[in-house]
C-alpha cells in the first residue's frame, strides 16, 4: 500500500510544481530548466558513477566488505533514473542522492534496519607444495643425420 500512495504521490506533486512554476516563470523557461537539469544530472551521475565503480573495485580488490560502495553505486544510479524523469520533485531527490553525505545517511538508516545474516568470499586456495608436472614426449635429436632422413627440415642440421 505505501509502495501504490507513492506511485500515486509522486506525479500529482510533479503536475502541481509544473503548474506552478509554469505559472510564474513561463512555458519555455520551466522546460528549459527540465532539460538542463537532465543533462546536468547526466554529466554529475556519470562522473559519480566512474568514482563509485573505482571504490567498488577497490573494496573488492582488498578483499573489504563491498556493502557500502555497492549501495553508493545503486544510489547513484537510482538518482540518475530520476534526474531523467522530467520533474521538479523528482529533480530535487536525483540531486539529493548525489551529494555522498546524503548518500552516507540513507546507507545508514537502511544498514541499521537490515540485518545481514553471514557474508563470506569463500575459501582461498591453498597453496599447492608439490611440483609442477607437465606431461610431454620428446625424440632424442642427438642421433645421427642417417636415422633422422626423412623427417621435417627442422631437425635437420
Amino acid at each position: 500500500m505505501p509502495l501504490f500512495l507513492l506511485f500515486l504521490a509522486v506525479p500529482l506533486i510533479e503536475i502541481a510544481l509544473f503548474i506552478q512554476v509554469g505559472g510564474v516563470i513561463g512555458l519555455w523557461p520551466t522546460l528549459g530548466i527540465v532539460v538542463l537539469t537532465a543533462v546536468l544530472g547526466a554529466m554529475l551521475v556519470r562522473s559519480q558513477g566512474a568514482a563509485a565503480m573505482n571504490n567498488l573495485r577497490q573494496s573488492l580488490g582488498e578483499l573489504n566488505d563491498p556493502t557500502e560502495p555497492l549501495a553508493h553505486g545503486a544510489m547513484i544510479l537510482f538518482s540518475g533514473a530520476l534526474l531523467l524523469t522530467p520533474g521538479f520533485f523528482t529533480d530535487a531527490v536525483g540531486f539529493a542522492l548525489l551529494v555522498p553525505g546524503v548518500r552516507s545517511a540513507v546507507y545508514r538508516y537502511i544498514r541499521a534496519r537490515v540485518t545481514v545474516q553471514t557474508f563470506d568470499y569463500g575459501a582461498r586456495p591453498e597453496p599447492k607444495d608439490e611440483p609442477d608436472i607437465i606431461d610431454a614426449e620428446f625424440e632424442d635429436l642427438d642421433q645421427p643425420n642417417e636415422a633422422r632422413r626423412g623427417r621435417s627440415g627442422w631437425t635437420r642440421h
